[in-house]
């Protein structure tokens, strides 16, 4: 059977007849996971799971048990395989890792299920809203710690990034330990980061403020008293995205659009943030929400709330970028999405068509699936090392 020839009927049929994964060499910053799929007629998809330092190995195992579990099954059947790996394999025990496997084997059941039937994913799920969709640049201002550079550097860096086209930069503008009780002069340099990145690139380009969760309310209230002259695009997750009534407290002190949902892995979770108003815009990431038709029913609650979606993407800006894009097309309350530019050599160095930003833009992707499609070869030849692990401060050092 070939694409071109397959039915509707064929695609939902056709069966789970291998699943591989690949722990992936991302560059300095990071590795991926990686997972292929193959169908009993010979279709291949691919799907990314989302990793966390130190956790790859379980995410990676995870992903291998629920493949062996999908073999024999409906590639078509995908919601549900995402529902009974939570219910009865899962037992209704969630995690980081588990969602994350979940996410990477939807996103490959759906490519597959597109090349059968020579559909990209969006065709399948009710069709586009837009031809293009907007990007933020992220990965510009800190190394592989994920500490911030020198603030000159920083400054340097968003010129070049302005210079080349870019019109939206996201920064974590805070150093060292996440510690909830910031110190005055901690918030005080935090802004005066952004205000020397703001007067370098101008007032037409959009400043995105991340935060990390990492801190208490009067903090965070602070900063976004200090930062709002400047005016950033929005600021990220203040404070514990699951403490609603803290997140609540910190919007209703500030003018500035508040985001939150990068940690939150299933419409479960979301539902008390959107039900508690305490955010205008939700962040959840494809490829650790559930994959790419968690992620549209994320966004339709949220449209229900009046909030809009800027979908997170600390993945490759190969597959963790399609599946995005994929499900971001059909969403009426898309706004932004997240392109991590520190990813993209790495990205095209594994996959052909990427999806590249022009002007701050992607364009809509119209080769069936996810609309890309990955060198094999260069993913084995791109085997992840060992990395050390993050250092923890000793409390001798603490303040």
């Amino acid at each position: 059977m070939t694409p071109a020839s397959a039915t509707v009927g064929e695609g939902l049929t056709d069966r789970v007849h291998q699943v591989q994964t690949f722990l992936v060499d991302g560059g300095p910053a990071k590795s991926w996971v990686w997972v292929k799929l193959q169908s009993t007629e010979g279709v291949v998809g691919w799907g990314e799971c989302y990793t966390a330092p130190g956790r790859e190995s379980a995410i990676r195992a995870l992903a291998e048990e629920l493949g062996r579990r999908l073999v024999g099954r409906e590639v078509g059947a995908i919601r549900h395989f995402t529902s009974v790996a939570y219910r009865d394999i899962a037992t209704k025990r969630g995690s980081l890792e588990l969602s994350c496997a979940v996410s990477g084997l939807e996103q490959a059941m759906w490519d597959v299920l597109g090349k059968t039937l020579g559909r990209p994913v969006h065709a399948l799920l009710g069709g586009p809203c837009r031809a293009r969709f907007r990007v933020y640049a992220n990965g510009w201002s800190y190394g592989a710690s994920g500490d911030t550079d020198d603030v000159d550097a920083a400054v340097a860096r968003a010129s070049e990034l302005v210079a080349s086209g870019w019109n939206a930069l996201k920064l974590d503008p805070f150093r060292g330990p996440w510690r909830p009780f910031a110190s005055r002069d901690d918030v005080r340099r935090a802004v005066e980061c952004v205000a020397a990145v703001r007067d370098a690139v101008g007032a037409d380009v959009d400043l995105l403020v991340e935060v990390h969760r990492r801190l208490a309310p009067p903090a965070a209230r602070q900063l976004a008293h200090d930062l709002e002259p400047l005016g950033p695009f929005w600021l990220e997750e203040p404070v514990e995205c699951r403490n609603v009534e803290a997140l609540r407290d910190v919007a209703a002190h500030t003018t500035i659009p508040i985001v939150a949902g990068e940690t939150l892995y299933s419409r479960a979770e979301f539902l008390p943030l959107l039900a508690g108003r305490a955010v205008g815009i939700v962040n959840p990431d494809v490829a650790s929400c559930g994959g790419i038709l968690e992620l549209t029913q994320i966004a339709a609650m949220a449209d229900a709330h009046l909030v809009a979606v800027a979908p997170h993407n600390y993945n490759s800006t190969a597959l963790g970028l399609a599946a995005t894009i994929q499900a971001a097309a059909v969403m009426p309350n898309f706004l932004i999405a997240e392109y991590f530019v520190n990813l993209a050599d790495r990205s095209r160095d594994l996959v052909d068509l990427p999806l590249e930003p022009v002007e701050g833009f992607v364009g809509l992707p119209t080769m069936p699936g996810l609309g890309i499609e990955v060198d094999e070869a260069a993913v084995r030849g791109h085997a992840a090392p060992t990395r050390e692990s993050r250092s923890i401060a000793p409390y001798r050092d603490e303040t």
